[in-house]
């Protein structure tokens, strides 16, 4: 990557992870998502949120700036975007549309966990020859067809939390894999094109493991897949996550997005891996803050130019704003500069801290400012109300809901790898 150059120069907008020094690469992403959000997502935003649907129209728009090959290394035809820059540009999109930002998010982590992630994760030279070859074929979908991948989790147990194998599995059959299963929340259902799932290998004992975690990619022709349920949540509706079902379908070997062990191996050596849902929830909080300032200083498109900027109270809510955002932004920046395989306590302990901090903050944010714009703010055709029901999903989402971080925060503060007590 090219080397830093301060952002003043290159960028006329504060992003949303705040007033960096940024390489040429990450200025013209940023850049350009800043205009799509700007020009395309934020107009879409309400729409998307109204009827539950997902954003067919951004993703054309992504696909035509490359943005779905953002994170395929550029030997294989993508934009090469390390994590950081990856992180900083989801934010970015997530300041003008979180269900687009959280959604491209699972299609990202596909091509990134991998790409530059699976290169610092060890293997053996069989499973590295094995990895190289296979990721071909996905990169290849992606840079040249458009492809859009999904990445769900969520079973409705401790698995997605990392805490059980996952109830999913898949046995060895000849040629592939013969995948049984179902999974919920499952975002782009109906909309992707493959599906990475995570499964335990079923070995034909009674004893699953989450050292046998496989990851997947089932198409979305595959017989014996299905899709089912409502979609009608509280917020981030445009993510249409609704039930996948696996009976008996066939994935052949050319589909794993990691060799045999390999995602196990990738949880324990890369968490930062789990901090990408966290960008788009920056950009809900710099959304809110955005629209905060804009609407006391009278300047909302659309609205009575009506200043409610000279209340001793509304000025110091916005002093609290402003204040509880750029210590969200701070941790957030030295979280992504820090992320790399196999951190150091001190980093992983700062990486859940901004993590929790994120989460939580972007809702604290969107609720201070709702009471500080007042009655008005809460109307349908402002996009308050719909900022604070998608900033409210972000704590509650696995693998590292907010209770799950403290109390991984709160065990490896207080417990060295391997301490028990007597």
């Amino acid at each position: 990557m090219n080397a830093p150059m301060p952002n003043a120069s290159a960028l006329d907008f504060i992003p949303a992870v705040g007033d960096m020094v940024f390489t040429p690469l990450q200025c013209e992403l940023l850049t350009t998502a800043h205009r799509l959000g700007r020009e395309k997502f934020a107009p879409r935003a309400a729409q998307w949120d109204r009827e539950a649907s997902f954003p067919f129209a951004n993703y054309d728009d992504l696909r035509n700036a490359g943005f779905l090959k953002l994170c395929v290394p550029t030997a294989h035809g993508g934009l090469g975007a390390d994590y950081a820059t990856y992180m900083m540009v989801a934010a970015e999109i997530g300041r003008f549309c979180g269900a687009t930002a959280l959604t491209w998010n699972m299609h990202i982590c596909s091509t990134m966990w991998t790409g530059v992630l699976a290169d610092g994760i060890p293997m053996t030279d069989g499973q590295r020859t094995e990895h190289l070859a296979r990721r071909e074929l996905h990169f290849r979908r992606v840079v040249n067809d458009g492809a859009i991948y999904a990445q769900p989790f969520s079973e409705g147990s401790a698995a997605a939390a990392g805490r059980a194998p996952f109830g999913t599995t898949a046995k060895k059959v000849e040629g592939g894999w013969r995948v049984n299963g179902r999974k919920i929340f499952a975002s782009l259902s109906g909309a992707a094109d493959y599906y990475g799932i995570l499964c335990t290998e079923d070995k034909g004992d009674d004893h699953p493991d989450a050292r046998d975690t496989l990851y997947l990619s089932v198409p979305a022709t595959s017989a014996g897949f299905s899709i089912s349920g409502e979609w009608d949540p509280l917020g981030m509706r445009g993510t249409v996550s609704r039930n996948l079902a696996f009976k008996d379908v066939f994935v052949s070997d050319a589909e794993q997005l990691m060799p045999r062990g390999i995602y196990f191996k990738g949880a324990q050596t890369w968490p930062a891996m789990f901090f990408t849902l966290a960008p788009t929830y920056l950009g809900l909080a710099t959304a809110a803050y955005d629209f905060t300032v804009k609407y006391l200083r009278g300047e909302v498109e659309g609205e009575p130019p009506v200043k409610r900027r000279q209340y001793p109270t509304k000025q110091i809510a916005v002093a609290q704003l402003r204040i509880q955002l750029e210590g969200m932004k701070s941790l957030f920046a030295r979280a992504i500069a820090e992320a790399r395989p196999n951190p150091s306590k001190d980093e992983k302990l700062r990486l859940y801290a901004a993590h929790y901090s994120v989460m939580e903050g972007a809702n604290d944010i969107a609720r201070l400012a709702i009471r500080t714009c007042g009655g008005q703010s809460m109307m349908k055709h402002l996009p308050l109300e719909r900022l604070y029901r998608d900033s409210r999903c972000g704590a509650l989402m696995l693998p590292w809901t907010a209770e799950l971080i403290l109390d991984r925060m709160g065990r490896e503060t207080l417990y060295e790898a391997g301490e028990r007590d007597e």
